[in-house]
């Protein structure tokens, strides 16, 4: 059997997670690089995904603590389907992926790792990326540190401003 060594994820893997949800306790806490908070609109956030599938997964959600998509305001939703597009032209600034993966998953049975608080996925994929390796081998192989990356997304958004595409 083949070994794929990547001891740096045991430092996410190994950690006792905290009560609450990450989606409300993060964004309350106020240190944004420390809880990897990208970008803060009036009523939702984009932040880095602890537990990436591909270097710069990116979280998006309301502030408000909510399980139900039906249930997000016209103002609410509004504003998530922009942070889709702040968080896509970031990753194209500071990546250059080649295509995304948008999406969410809405309740347990649907593969939600935190049901009880509505958000939504964007994860960069590039062609020959090695998102194979959790069908083939149970793992997950990202080339970058999570803290390198919230650093060269945080960069993209501060030169580029919220629509880096603009320029």
């Amino acid at each position: 059997m083949d070994h794929l060594w990547a001891p740096w994820r045991m430092g996410y893997v190994s950690v006792e997670q905290p009560e609450g949800c990450i989606f409300c306790r993060k964004p309350a806490a106020g240190d944004d690089e420390a809880n990897q908070i990208l970008h803060r609109g009036d009523l939702t956030f984009i932040m880095l995904n602890a537990f990436p599938y591909n270097s710069g997964h990116l979280l998006l959600a309301p502030y408000r603590h909510i399980a139900d998509a039906l249930e997000l305001t016209p103002q609410e939703s509004s504003e998530l389907l922009y942070c889709i597009r702040v968080a896509i032209t970031t990753l194209q600034a500071a990546l250059r992926p080649e295509g995304f993966n948008v999406g969410a998953n809405l309740g347990r049975v649907a593969g939600a790792g935190y049901a009880d608080h509505v958000h939504v996925h964007v994860v960069p994929r590039w062609s020959g990326d090695t998102n194979f390796m959790a069908v083939t081998a149970d793992t997950r192989v990202v080339p970058e540190a999570l803290a390198d990356s919230y650093r060269r997304l945080k960069m993209a958004l501060e030169q580029h401003g919220e629509d880096p595409a603009r320029d």
